[in-house]
């Protein structure tokens, strides 16, 4: 008599990847460590590794829908044996959520990075630091003074342009090497970016001198002019903190720099613009200042500027003509009167004008040859011209940036390095995109308590860690290996997308068969591409897929 065979199909997809980076970074690992001995059915590890599954699944789903995602996942194959999709319930996920609020996120997160980038070989020597913000809907409680409420989740100004909704904010620094995260701080949704990124910068290098004291020298510090004043740089130095940063155009010493036109400029060496060095004695201390002038961007701030000149100038036209249909009684008050209108004119707009004199006569019909008029009215006939030249000199100043910072020898940073650095800094709005990005993760929170988004914060952030350092190996490896993959026009490249990637897992399934009282796993659809791809990430990431190395 023949044994009775069954079959069970399980979506693996790209999710093997996911665990594979929890693993090798160790993130249930350290984190059950510190919980110690909870007796919970899934450890506060597991349970947060669930959530970075989730969270990195293709899914937009609320807690307690986590189960219904993992119904037709292979749990126990990700998350390890005896663990099944009806346990990663909304009060599982809950009281992890809990305990990693009261656990401190900013502290949880560091040491799981630390750990994470000893393992993956991670530098950190230039830090990219910003805020952002998260909209989110349904009423929340204010903070006031004393109150209990860790974040106030109230309304701010939105990045995201949603006034209308409360918000939270969010710190990150993100590594110069693979934009890997290292640091996170939940914020109040109205904090000011000049006090938080300067708390954020002095916090997150004081964490990496207390984690590796001997690497201090070789850190720089890197943000955006929001983080930039006098007390700010100021405290920097005391602290003997490197930093670039750009420098706000609004400033008065920046306006002063930019205004007067450098005699030479020195040409990028990638041909991409021209750049002037000047070093700064200001009240915080001494600066080297880099202004920087690209091409592309004066290209772009000439078609601003056209548009804004064409606006401008049908705008003084009109209120040129109705000064034109004004009648003066002498020459004085017409002077007096175009003097008066001209207040506020662009300096590129020249104009000019000619005054048009006309005798009125009392009596009607045509006054009689040599008859004397009554009265002389005089009126102005203005013309307008655009000086274009003036209007170059001025894009190509609007163009113009200043890049500053406080190492002063170039031998250390060349002044081309400073711009290069700088405009690495686009590595943590990435991050910023990714987290907000619901392809990968919800587009608002759906937690209700303020101290599980913070926790919640942590979960996106983890996410945002595990993709990075999966894309950062596997482009790695295929330049070490000087191999390549296909892009989505199927033209070959060795720096894809992890979401690339992810989407060529997909239809990966695993096909247990039961025949008798044993089992059998066979995985489903993996072709060469995958394969390739699992083989440069390494065993770790093959075992998830039953591939031999």
């Amino acid at each position: 008599m023949s044994e009775e065979v069954a079959y069970q199909t399980e979506r693996l997809d790209h999710l093997g990847i996911v665990a594979g980076v929890c693993q090798e970074a160790g993130i249930a690992e350290w984190l059950d460590k510190l919980a110690g001995d909870s007796r919970r059915s899934v450890s506060v590890g597991k349970a947060t590794v669930a959530m970075v599954l989730n969270g990195l699944g293709f899914s937009n789903r609320q807690l307690y829908l986590v189960p219904q995602y993992f119904e037709n996942k292979p749990v126990e194959h990700l998350l390890g044996e005896g663990i099944t999709a009806d346990m990663l319930n909304d009060d599982c996920l809950g009281r992890t959520l809990d305990w990693l609020y009261e656990h401190d996120v900013t502290t949880l997160f560091a040491g799981v990075a630390l750990q994470a980038r000893r393992r993956f070989g991670i530098a950190a020597q230039h830090l990219h630091i910003d805020t952002t913000s998260f909209s989110v809907s349904g009423e929340y409680t204010s903070k006031e003074e004393g109150d209990p409420v860790p974040i106030a989740i109230t309304y701010g100004y939105s990045r995201d342009h949603r006034e209308d909704l409360k918000q939270w904010m969010l710190a990150l620094a993100t590594t110069h090497d693979g934009d890997i995260p290292l640091f996170l701080r939940p914020l109040d949704g109205n904090s000011s970016d000049k006090e938080q990124l300067s708390a954020a910068v002095r916090e997150v290098m004081t964490q990496l001198r207390a984690q590796v004291p001997g690497e201090h020298e070789q850190r720089i510090a890197i943000f955006d002019s929001g983080g930039y004043s006098e007390a700010n740089m100021k405290s920097y130095n005391e602290a003997n903190i490197w930093w670039i940063s750009r420098v706000p155009e609004t400033s008065t010493a920046a306006k002063g720099a930019l205004e007067k036109e450098p005699e030479q400029w020195q040409a990028l060496f990638d041909g991409s613009g021209e750049y002037v060095v000047r070093t700064m004695e200001l009240p915080q201390g001494k600066e080297r200042w880099v202004i920087v002038r690209t091409h592309a961007q004066v290209q772009a701030t000439q078609k601003q500027m056209e548009h804004q000149v064409k606006k401008t100038q049908q705008e003084w036209e009109k209120r040129l003509w109705h000064l034109s249909n004004q009648a003066f009684g002498c020459q004085t008050d017409a002077r007096t009167a175009w003097e008066k209108a001209l207040k506020g004119k662009p300096s590129w707009l020249n104009a000019t004008f000619s005054l048009k004199e006309q005798q009125q006569y009392q009596q009607r019909g045509r006054p009689k040859k040599g008859a004397a008029p009554d009265q002389t009215i005089w009126s102005l006939v203005p013309t307008l011209a655009v000086d274009q030249a003036e209007v170059d000199v001025l894009a190509r100043k609007k163009a113009a940036f200043i890049v500053a910072t406080n190492i002063l020898d170039a031998q250390h940073l060349s002044h081309e390095q400073v711009i290069s650095t700088y405009k690495e800094q686009g590595g943590v709005e990435r991050g910023f995109r990714f987290l907000k990005d619901p392809v990968f993760l919800a587009s608002s929170v759906f937690v209700k308590k303020p101290e599980r988004v913070i926790a919640l914060s942590f979960v996106m952030v983890l996410c945002l860690l595990v993709y990075r350092l999966a894309e950062h190996r596997l482009r790695r490896q295929l330049l070490a290996m000087e191999q390549t993959v296909p892009t989505q026009m199927n033209k070959p490249t060795n720096r894809p997308t992890m979401r690339w990637i992810f989407q060529c897992f997909e239809g990966i399934d695993l096909l247990h068969i039961r025949s008798g009282s044993h089992w059998h796993i066979q995985v489903l659809g993996l072709q060469a591409l995958h394969q390739q791809v699992l083989r440069l990430l390494g065993p770790v990431y093959s075992q998830f897929y039953f591939l031999s190395p």
